[in-house]
């Protein structure tokens, strides 16, 4: 999977799981905890929407390389080649 796909892979699911967010003007490099309306609940939410769609495990202690886009690209793109 390219990064591109990645990035896609990852604001798909942010719309699944807060729907009314935007995600087209998500600045990569910025946390998206402070970008778009997210809790610790709609995080979860995301790590396991990623076990169930594309079987990536995120054990709790990585959580923080998931905080930007950019992140979670570098994170996630290994584990979905």
């Amino acid at each position: 999977m390219t990064n591109e796909e990645v990035k896609k892979v990852v604001l798909d699911i942010i719309e699944d799981v807060a729907p009314d967010e935007d995600v087209t003007s998500v600045d990569p490099a910025v946390s998206l905890r402070d970008q778009l309306d997210l809790d610790s609940m709609d995080f979860l939410d995301i790590v396991m929407e990623l076990r169930k769609r594309h079987k990536v495990e995120v054990p709790s202690e990585d959580y923080p390389q998931l905080a930007t886009l950019d992140s979670c690209v570098a994170y996630l793109a290994p584990k979905m080649a």
